[in-house]
């Protein structure tokens, strides 16, 4: 990226850059650039392709594996505050009239 391009980003950021960062910017971003090239031609490569399974399903069926209130005494017991069956909670929102 050339100087006036980075310059141009930084603009559209809103971020003020002095004639020393945009030349540090200059490098990294051309690394960066460069890397995310590297990686894209290795992700459309056969050998990459031929590496990754192929996912089909990646859902587990939605079934029930635990008895209905199972754990809620227990929950119900190691909380500070309860009521009823639920736990108390301090209230952090209000209505405004």
């Amino acid at each position: 990226m050339t100087k006036d391009e980075i310059v141009q980003l930084s603009n559209l950021a809103r971020i003020t850059l002095t004639d020393t960062e945009v030349t540090a910017f200059q490098s990294e971003i051309d690394a960066i650039l460069k890397y995310v090239g590297t990686i894209q031609s290795l992700a459309q490569s056969d050998e990459y392709k031929a590496a990754v399974p192929a996912v089909h399903n990646v859902l587990r069926s939605d079934t029930v594996t635990h008895e209905p209130e199972q754990f809620t005494a227990t929950l119900l017991a190691s909380a500070p505050h309860t009521s009823g069956r639920f736990i108390a909670v301090k209230k952090i929102l209000q209505k405004d009239e």
